[in-house]
């Protein structure tokens, strides 16, 4: 695979990338701090760190969850129903730090929890790039904090680990008010990786590239994730309509029993089809 032409500038190796996906989805930026510049906190910031620590920073980030909730359907959740909407609201945008410049970059940032934080209510993110792994012949390779991957392969293998470098301690963070064991944590893990990414790519213009490659990112092997799930549907007309089956569920039926997502596995495929055709 010939590999995509590098940005123009090379200050900094995430940065395009990230310039592209606000460009695509307005609704997040993701600005990059300096060696001498302090992450903000306060006033609707949590740092991914307090996430993962799962104390007084987690209550008040679910706090928000909890209120939503009761204000949008006028009862409260469970517990664990909102703990898991709150890892949702962080680990959608989080994983995408990753995934997005390995998309359209081939560059794969190390970004541990103590490396970012998140506003929900604007759609900011802050990080501090210390490292990252590119491919040979990369013109950032020559970039402070890099680190070269032999091939597509073992860069693939540094998006999972990066993942799991960062996901893992909020998964521990969250984990205890969530009920689910450590497979099913990953698996949304999992499905925050895949569907984020899947969904900037289709605003790209992308989508089929992004299926064919999450494919091959996790394919169903690589530990702790599980696979992608890719299948295709046949529309009405006879066109191929992709489709996936979570590997975990968000519990959303518990506020709305007939509202489901459409890549959920309570979702019949006949219903899939109706709503895809609709979307597009």
């Amino acid at each position: 695979m010939m590999l995509p032409a590098a940005p123009p500038a090379l200050a900094s190796p995430v940065g395009s990338a990230y310039a592209r996906l606000t460009e695509a989805f307005p609704g997040l930026r993701v600005d990059e701090l300096r060696d001498d510049e302090t992450a903000p906190a306060g006033a609707g910031w949590v740092g991914a760190e307090e996430l993962a620590a799962g104390g007084p920073g987690l209550d008040a980030f679910l706090a928000w969850d909890s209120a939503q909730v009761l204000r949008d359907h006028g009862r409260q959740a469970r517990p664990d129903v909102v703990a898991g909407f709150g890892l949702h609201r962080y680990a959608w945008p989080a994983c995408l730090l990753f995934t997005v410049p390995w998309f359209l970059h081939r560059r794969v940032p190390r970004l541990r929890a103590r490396d970012v934080a998140f506003h929900r209510t604007l759609g900011r993110m802050t990080v501090r790039v210390r490292e990252f792994a590119c491919l040979p012949g990369d013109p950032a390779a020559g970039l402070p904090g890099a680190r070269i991957a032999s091939d597509e392969e073992a860069l693939r293998a540094e998006v999972r680990t990066a993942v799991a470098e960062h996901i893992g301690p909020v998964l521990d963070g969250f984990g205890p008010r969530m009920r689910r064991g450590r497979r099913a944590l990953w698996g949304m893990a999992t499905d925050e990786v895949v569907e984020g990414l899947w969904y900037i790519a289709h605003l790209l213009g992308e989508e089929r590239r992004a299926v064919e490659e999450l494919e091959q990112l996790l394919p169903g092997t690589t530990e702790p994730y599980v696979g992608a799930a890719f299948r295709e549907l046949t529309g009405p007309s006879g066109e191929q309509l992709p489709t996936r089956d979570r590997a975990s569920c968000c519990l959303f039926y518990t506020l709305r029993r007939e509202d489901t997502c459409i890549t959920c596995p309570r979702t019949c495929d006949a219903d899939r089809v109706a709503r895809l055709q609709q979307a597009g």
